[in-house]
């Protein structure tokens, strides 16, 4: 004989609401626990089912077990029992598939189940779901890159929780308003809403907004420059999430921030030492303390890399719990960034590309510009150095990719993003290879207008490195600076005009996308003599100019 089903109460379901809008994790957690055989037994056609699985899903959001608890049961509601259902059990059921494909980094599916949700907003008497809906649309726009419409959805839904007086409610929802505004370079606007934040939720068990809350103190300290004060912050939020979770997917994105810290941290600790070498150099007096420094520091800059990859290889095998791909990915990245530092060029080249296939696989366009922007790096890195057989090639690479990046940046609102795409553009136009100073120049001005908060990480050294070359003195050819003064020595104007087009030429035909067509029509001259001097200064063999391009 079939036992009845467990009732779902409404006072139950009133009590969990409570637990959940007041911010009373344990307590919330404890009753839902406490139902083991209701959510076992679930089924579609018992009354409040559907009000009970879009609870479930926020609980699990905020740290109740996992997504797959979840998925089962929403597998349980086919097609003909959806049907059955009343109105505001369905829009329960269509919220939690909007978070089961948040937690599969499916953004455009989660957004159009909580489309659906949030176009009954009229029809709908359960206010604390909208308001919900409204925040995680938020949060799925701000997974995308889409930070002006993000902001739009997450206040929308901060506000809706105040006026139904759900203060900590709203606290929760300020945490991503807060890394919007940071998104935007607005610091002292995000540090105010976090530390707002805070002091409404510092009464409460939500271990997991706490710790997201340290997690954007540390981002904000990284982007200030301050590296202690941002390791001590992710310290604090993993301690908070180990509190609700010890292998919870936050500890993992923390465990990345903390390496990325310490790296840079060792390529300060790396620049004193250099500077620490080039001062004993001049002045021999005192080396043997100077040595023991020296040593002591090495011994740190090596103890920090060691420490930054463990956290990688901790925060690497969290993700794969998930399955997630962004953070995957971004753990990626920073290994290839050590592997760049320490010159492995190679391995730094495998775990971009890696990353780049995890983003493309999402159609994360952030992770995606990131990779390619850690490809340019390494190609500019090889010709810089002379590592590799092709010079032009790996110039042409860089190049490629500095261009990729920013059109995958302007596909999102990461206006930082596209600025360091543009600087990335200029330091490969101003490499040794292309040493296209005005181009550069451009880029720069571009990556300024649109981003002047550089300070703190290590796009600050970027940009710097920028300014200097394009501040450089004595990038004019030495030949035409004797031209200029009158020195021809015994060069005939003819030999003059020969070797004048040697120099330009070939920089044209680089800028023309290597046409040769092109360049004979900008400077009116033919394509036969544009081919004869490229042939002449071996940028084009005679063989293949047959087709004039």
């Amino acid at each position: 004989m079939n036992q009845r089903p467990i009732e779902i109460s409404d006072e139950f379901l009133a009590h969990l609401k409570e637990d959940l809008v007041r911010r009373r994790v344990q307590c919330g957690m404890t009753r839902l626990e406490g139902q083991g055989q209701v959510l076992a037994a679930l089924a579609p056609t018992q009354r409040n089912s559907g009000r009970l699985i879009g609870q479930l899903a926020q609980w699990v959001d905020i740290g109740f077990q996992r997504p797959a608890v979840v998925r089962e049961i929403v597998s349980r509601f086919t097609k003909s029992s959806r049907s059955h259902l009343p109105l505001l059990d369905y829009m329960h059921l269509r919220l939690a598939e909007g978070m089961l494909a948040m937690s599969e980094e499916a953004t455009e599916r989660a957004i159009a189940h909580l489309d659906f949700v949030l176009a009954l907003d009229e029809e709908c008497a359960d206010r604390e779901l909208i308001s919900i809906a409204n925040f995680w649309k938020g949060r799925c726009l701000r997974m995308k890159g889409e930070y002006d419409q993000a902001l739009e959805y997450g206040t929308r839904g901060r506000d809706l929780a105040l006026q139904l007086g759900h203060e900590t409610m709203a606290a929760v929802m300020r945490v991503l308003e807060s890394w919007l505004f940071f998104q935007k370079g607005n610091l002292q606007q995000a540090l105010k809403i976090l530390q707002e934040a805070e002091n409404t939720l510092s009464q409460t068990d939500d271990h997991l907004t706490l710790g997201n809350i340290h997690s954007s103190y540390g981002r904000i300290a990284r982007r200030q420059g301050r590296y202690q004060r941002a390791a001590d912050s992710f310290q604090a939020a993993i301690q908070e999430y180990r509190q609700r979770d010890p292998q919870h997917r936050n500890i993992a994105r923390s465990l990345n921030n903390m390496a990325s810290v310490k790296r840079l941290i060792a390529l300060e600790l790396s620049r004193k030492i250099d500077a620490e070498v080039l001062r004993r150099r001049k002045k021999p007096a005192g080396q043997a303390a100077s040595g023991r420094r020296q040593h002591q520091s090495r011994n740190r800059f090596e103890q920090l890399r060691q420490e930054a990859m463990a956290e990688l290889a901790d925060a690497a095998a969290i993700y794969a719990q998930y399955r997630n791909h962004h953070g995957l990915g971004s753990v990626y990245l920073n290994y290839g960034y050590l592997y760049l530092d320490g010159g492995d060029l190679e391995l730094a080249e495998n775990k971009a590309e890696a990353a780049f296939a995890l983003g493309e696989e999402k159609r994360d366009y952030i992770l995606m510009a990131r990779a390619r922007l850690l490809r340019c790096m390494i190609g500019n890195n090889r010709v810089e150095e002379g590592i590799g057989e092709g010079l032009a090639s790996n110039a042409r690479s860089a190049q490629d990719c500095a261009d990729e990046a920013a059109a995958l940046a302007k596909q999102t609102q990461d206006r930082r993003l596209l600025a360091d795409a543009f600087i990335w553009q200029g330091l490969t136009l101003a490499n040794r290879y292309f040493d296209d100073i005005e181009s550069a120049r451009q880029c720069y001005d571009r990556a300024i207008a649109i981003c002047r908060d550089y300070e703190g990480d290590d796009s600050t050294d970027h940009i710097r490195a920028l300014q200097e070359k394009l501040l450089r003195v004595g990038t004019v050819n030495p030949v035409l600076r004797a031209w200029s003064q009158g020195s021809v020595g015994d060069k005939t104007f003819q030999q003059v005009t020969e070797e004048f087009a040697e120099l330009v030429i070939p920089k044209v035909w680089e800028r023309e996308g290597r046409k040769i067509s092109r360049v004979a029509t900008r400077l009116s001259i033919s394509p036969k003599k544009v081919r004869r001097i490229l042939s002449r200064v071996g940028k084009k063999k005679p063989s293949s100019d047959s087709k004039g391009t």
